[in-house]
């Protein structure tokens, strides 16, 4: 087994690297997803709806600089062209959004997706010994699955 210069196996860190590249893809189409539903709601709630939309892509923002510093803290380059985004997601992408209800599950559609993303990572990090990877990926799902809570109760649904 080879180590790294941060002490992991080098073949783990590899293949970690290129799930974080998949999840920088979805985060991404999930950032636009949330751009696009910020600029285009309308209606009763839309006060209430675009400031919340914008709390979201700004912490979407904030994650995608964290993934790919991560990717490239394990020695990897980071995924940066909307084409290689397109092609690495599972996220749903949502154009010309502005309904309230449908904005807020495409939110939790694309959460959904990111969670089991997430939680494949951090089976994988544990695995592997990458605290940073599984402290992140920690983080992220914990934030994740209270979103999803508070969305699912503004529509009125149980999770």
């Amino acid at each position: 087994m080879t180590l790294n210069s941060l002490g992991l196996n080098s073949k783990k860190t590899k293949d970690l690297a290129g799930d974080l590249n998949h999840l920088l893809a979805n985060f991404q189409i999930y950032y636009q997803n949330l751009r696009g539903i910020h600029w285009n709601i309308r209606g009763k709630r839309f006060f209430d709806l675009h400031v919340k939309f914008e709390e979201l892509y700004t912490d979407a923002n904030t994650k995608v600089d964290l993934i790919a510093e991560r990717i490239l803290t394990l020695g990897v380059t980071p995924l940066h062209t909307f084409e290689a985004y397109i092609e690495n997601t599972k996220v749903p992408v949502g154009k010309n959004i502005s309904q309230d209800d449908k904005a807020v599950r495409l939110i939790v559609e694309s959460l959904t997706e990111l969670l089991k993303i997430e939680r494949l990572i951090l089976d994988k990090s544990d695995e592997a010994n990458d605290e940073g990877t599984n402290s992140m990926m920690s983080d992220f799902i914990t934030e994740q699955e209270k979103t999803v809570w508070m969305m699912k109760a503004w529509l009125n649904e149980a999770v």
